[in-house]
This record gives C-alpha cells, structure tokens and sequence, in this order.
C-alpha cells in the first residue's frame, strides 16, 4: 500500500515521502533531522524505509536536514548539478558529502520510474519529480513562478499531483510585513504559484486523469488552507468537476499530525 506523506509543508519547511513502510522516496528534507524521522514514524514510515533523497533545489525550506543526512546515514542524495554547487558553495552539506546527479537517478534503488523536469524558480537549477510504480504516476512540484510547457508535459497524464498553491494575491499585496521587492519576488516568473494560478492548472489535471489533488508549500503569511482549498475547488467545480467524485482535494499540512494519502 503506497502512500504519498507530506511530512512538513510551508514556506519554512519542505518534505514529502512517497512509498510504503519499507521503501521510497524523499523529495526534499526541509525540516529537521530529528522532526524528519518523527514525522516519518508518525505515518508508520521508519527511516530505514527511505532509499534516496530527491532534491528540488537549495534554499533552505527545502534543505536543512540534508547536512545531517549526508552525514550520519548511507541514504543516496540526488540534485540537479547547479543545485549540488550551490550545497557545496553554502555550505549546506559538508566538502565530502556525496551528492549524485540526476543523470544516474535511475539507479535510485526503488522500484520505480524515477524522473525530473525542470521548474522556474530564483534558484540555481531547480526541479520537480515524477514518480511511477504499477499502474500510479505521482508528481511533486512546488517552487515554480508559472507553470512551462515542460512542467505541464511532465505532470499531465499524473493520477497524484503534490502542487504548490503558495499565496493569495490579495493577501500578499497587503501584507505590511513584506517589502515590495519581495512581494514582486513571490509573484514574478521565478517566484510561487498563486492560488488561482494553481487551480487553473489543476482543472488541466484533472481533465487528463489526475484523481488525486495535494496542495502543498502554502505561505503561513499570506494564505491560508481554507482559501486554498476553495480556490481549486471553486475553479474546479465552475469547470464541471466534482470534488469527492472526479478527484480528491487534500492540503498538506505545515507539520504532520500523522495523515497521508493512500494511492
């Protein structure tokens, strides 16, 4: 029985584990080490299960267990190679750290189709993942300004989709707590997908197959999961969709509370 585990999600902190009791994946590890086991164990997932860690790219929010990772386990890294100079150049793992290019990803010792595709984001290179096994696709992606063709190429025909539903525009525009390079930052091209531009995305999804919907990587400042959730819905539902008959909607919480989904 696969589940798909978002083990924290925000802007603070990142991870999601894909697999079952005895093996899979991590995209990301952007919590701690310690809040990273614990959220594993939480949804009967023990860290031995996990055979590799996906890497996105390096801001912290995404990173901050890796030091930790890379030091005290045997767990494979993998990362784009602009992503990899930058974890060395940051100093967000040490110099003799092993990290593998996503030219061998294939060998991630799991029982899946592992692949990447490239994602636009004020990063070195970032990336998302697809991940197929039996008859599922699952598809991680946050951290992207607007969705590209190759990001829709790579995520359409997916039954799982964990997408990024980062900010409210309003809620954003009017946030006293964030300059305005910041705001234009988070809104531009290399920046996160609104609400909005995530629901439109997701009624692609749907419409090519998606049945599962996981917003993920919700701002804390200017979002909230309950306008989240209604902005794919709403969008979704205006489009003829059905929420519990077409597709299932979940939002990733910031830490777990030990919920997954089952695929």
């Amino acid at each position: 029985m696969a589940k798909v585990v978002p083990v924290c999600s925000s802007s603070k902190g990142n991870s999601v584990f894909v697999g079952d009791s005895t093996s899979g994946v991590l995209v990301d590890a952007g919590c701690s080490f310690k809040a990273l086991r614990e959220g594993l164990a939480l949804c009967g997932i023990p860290f031995e299960a996990v055979k590799a860690v996906l890497v996105t790219h390096e801001h912290i929010d995404h990173t901050k267990a890796l030091g930790q990772i890379t030091k005290r386990t045997s767990v494979p890294v993998y990362a784009s190679d602009g992503t990899a100079r930058k974890l060395f150049s940051d100093k967000l793992v040490e110099q003799t750290a092993v990290i593998h290019p996503l030219s061998e990803i294939k060998s991630v010792p799991v029982d899946m189709d592992i692949d990447f595709f490239h994602t636009p984001h004020d990063a070195a290179e970032s990336v998302g993942y697809t991940l197929k096994f039996g008859e599922h696709k699952v598809a991680c992606c946050t951290d992207l300004g607007y969705v590209t063709d190759e990001v829709r190429d790579n995520l359409l025909g997916s039954d799982t989709v964990y997408i990024e539903a980062n900010y409210d525009p309003v809620l954003l525009k009017g946030n006293p707590k964030y300059p305005p390079y910041l705001k234009t930052r988070i809104s531009g091209d290399h920046g996160h997908l609104s609400n909005g531009c995530s629901a439109e995305f997701c009624k692609e999804l749907v419409a090519k197959g998606a049945s599962r919907l996981i917003l993920g990587h919700l701002s804390q400042e200017n979002n909230s999961p309950k306008m989240a959730y209604e902005a794919v819905e709403k969008t979704l539902k205006t489009a003829g969709m059905s929420c519990g008959v077409d597709f299932t909607l979940d939002v990733a919480p910031v830490v777990t509370q030990g919920k997954y989904i089952i695929i």
